[in-house]
Parts: C-alpha cells; structure tokens; sequence
C-alpha cells in the first residue's frame, strides 16, 4: 500500500497556458537558490537557524519537483529545468549577495543556461 500526499492537481490555469506541472517545477526551480544561500549562511552547518532553513527549502524544492515529474513531465526534462534554474538563481544570489564576480564573459554563460532551459521546455511536448 502507498500513500500519496493529496494535492489539488486540476490547472487552475487556461488550456493555452502553462500547466500546472510547469508551476510547480518553476516553484522548485526557485526554492534551489534559497537553500544554497542557506548553505552558504549556515557556514558547514554550523549555525542552527540556517541549517535549518537550508533543510526545509532543500525538502519543499524536492517536493515541487516531485510534483511535477508525477504530473508527467518527462523526468529528464524536469530535472534539466530545475538544475537549470537553480544554477542561474544561485549565480545572480553570489553575485549579488556575496559580491562574487559578474563579468561579461559569466553574464553571457548564465544566458546561454536560460536559453538551454526555454529550448528544453519549449521542446519537451508536454
């Protein structure tokens, strides 16, 4: 016997919009850089309150990405998408928050990690 955590899975979105998957996929996409900066914040998880916030949002971007892969979007799509934009979100969090170098040459690699993400999702058929 399983047990499946219950969520409300219909679209609340238009037909011709994005499903409900891709929202959730996004969501977890975005919870990447906020455990990375917990990570970053807890020094080797040293300080409690970070650590703790590096656990929960590690957890809930499982679980968004968990969503959307048993809405059937093809796993390796969704993987790529939600390692893509982690990866993005935590180099503009360094640059930003940790002063971490922002040169064009990064800046034009970071752009070619956004284009990958929109031409998986375009191609992915879901």
């Amino acid at each position: 016997m399983t047990t499946r955590i219950l969520v409300y899975t219909e679209s609340f979105l238009p037909d011709h919009m994005i499903s409900l998957a891709w929202v959730f996929l996004v969501i977890a996409g975005f919870m990447e850089p906020c455990w990375v900066i917990g990570l970053k914040k807890s020094e080797g998880f040293k300080r409690l309150g970070w650590s703790a916030f590096t656990v929960v949002f590690i957890f809930a971007s499982m679980y968004f990405l968990a969503l959307a892969i048993d809405m059937d979007l093809p796993m390796g799509t969704a993987y790529a998408v939600w390692t893509g934009i982690g990866a993005v979100g935590a180099l503009i969090a360094g640059i930003m928050l940790f002063k971490e170098r922002a040169e064009l040459v990064r800046m034009f690699f970071i752009l070619l990690i956004v284009i990958g993400i929109a031409g998986v999702q375009m191609t992915a058929g879901v």
